[in-house]
């Protein structure tokens, strides 16, 4: 069934988003049944960009309201605010950590250390928490944290990659809150934003047992050439800091569940997709690779399915990487992912695309992503804009800001990373 020749693809684009974060969203994806403690108290911690709302979800289904603490990113609170009894609310910085950070990393370590046998501790988690728990291992300042996630976003490192670092190096991550725990219960529910949905890589794994190693952190550190103080390399030379075992101090029998992830987020679209009358292909929703060459590699695929004339809508998620090499730049993947891709498409006919992260936030400004039309470039170049110069200097925001194809949200209070559509018109009906 060729795609209703009344539709314009742009909002077709929008609607296939907005499905796919409704989703995963806490509403949809938070469980009935909270795990209430049966002897003591039941404390909740909930960390993260979705954090908020994964708390407003657990306060409503609660039958007796909920202690505990929020801690999420600058301007990720519901527009309602967040009005709990025995709640505190923190906002840190995000993607580099701050002084709040390690304020709420010292808050929720000594929640855990506060809990007795019989309690439970229930762990909200979603993606950002790296950053917003700071907790900087013994030698370590709030400095030498901060740098080395720099270096690390900076240089084109996986997310995976840039955990096993920051596992390391905390006293936190990696299993630790769970330790500090004791011998209360800890549950975990997960909405997952990271290629794989390995639970103990969602914001360096606080309560899940590391698979990664000293060794490995430092393989990481020297490939990528970054350059570290002297008190990080001890700290990654040091067996001491090697993570808890998962058989050791009970982190074996805790309960870990993902709860939302990316396949999720995509399925919707796929089902809208298929309701507009388009033959969806689903790239899968683990794809990491240099943005860029991601999005030239799928403007190739676009023009040799669009040769058929089939309505189609290209789906895939995952996360890719940006190797910054202008540190004024201002953009953030999903941008230089679109702007890849149109310079590859070269004003194909009949060929549009979506890329957004499902926060909301494409790296530190203020759009989720934007959106290519066959006519980009020529607009572009009717504002004297040089595509492949923004893309060269990290300036796709700024480029994409001029034509007005930013996709503003806000944030969206969920999170399972990028999601990206190529629609195909086809043929019209």
């Amino acid at each position: 069934m060729a795609a209703p020749t009344t539709r314009v693809v742009r909002d077709d684009l929008r609607v296939l988003f907005d499905a796919a974060v409704h989703a995963v969203s806490a509403e949809v994806t938070m469980l009935r049944a909270l795990p209430l403690a049966t002897h003591g108290r039941t404390v909740v911690v909930a960390v993260g960009k979705a954090a908020a709302a994964m708390m407003a979800v657990a306060q409503a289904r609660s039958p007796k309201p909920l202690e505990g603490v929020i801690v999420t990113r600058y301007g990720h609170l519901p527009p309602e605010g967040t009005s709990w009894p025995g709640v505190e609310v923190i906002e840190a910085g995000h993607p580099y950590p701050d002084e709040r950070s390690v304020a709420a990393a010292t808050k929720v370590l000594d929640i855990a250390h506060g809990l007795d046998a019989g309690d439970r501790l229930l762990l909200l988690l979603s993606g950002g928490g790296s950053a917003l728990l700071a907790a900087p291992a013994a030698g370590l300042t709030l400095d030498d944290k901060q740098g080395v996630t720099r270096a690390l976003l900076q240089s084109g490192a996986t997310i995976a990659e840039i955990n096993c670092v920051r596992k390391h190096l905390s006293a936190i991550k990696g299993g630790r809150l769970a330790v500090a725990a004791g011998a209360a219960q800890v549950t975990t529910w997960i909405i997952s934003d990271v290629p794989g949905d390995d639970p103990s890589f969602v914001s360096s794994g606080p309560t899940v047992a590391d698979t990664t190693s000293l060794a490995e952190a430092r393989d990481i550190i020297a490939e990528y050439g970054v350059q570290t103080s002297p008190q990080i390399a001890a700290i990654l030379a040091d067996p001491a800091n090697e993570t808890p075992a998962a058989d050791s101090l009970g982190l074996a029998g805790v309960e870990t569940r993902v709860i939302a992830r990316a396949r999720d987020a995509l399925v919707a679209a796929a089902s809208q997709a298929g309701e507009f009358g388009y033959q969806v292909m689903d790239l899968g929703d683990q794809l990491q690779a240099e943005a860029r060459h991601l999005g030239a590699s799928h403007a190739a695929l676009a023009r040799r399915l669009a040769k058929d004339g089939t309505p189609r809508a290209i789906l895939s998620g995952g996360e890719t990487t940006v190797t910054v090499v202008n540190k004024t730049g201002r953009g953030g993947r999903n941008l230089e992912y679109l702007l890849g891709l149109a310079i590859a498409l070269d004003g194909a006919p009949k060929i549009s695309a979506l890329a957004c992260d499902t926060d909301g936030i494409d790296g530190t400004e203020d759009a989720a992503g934007a959106v290519v039309t066959p006519d980009t470039l020529i607009r572009a170049a009717a504002l004297g804009l040089d595509a492949r110069a923004h893309l060269d200097r990290n300036n796709a925001y700024d480029f994409f800001e001029k034509l007005g194809d930013l996709v503003v949200t806000g944030p969206t209070l969920t999170n399972v990373n990028d999601f990206r559509a190529i629609l195909i018109e086809g043929d019209r009906a």
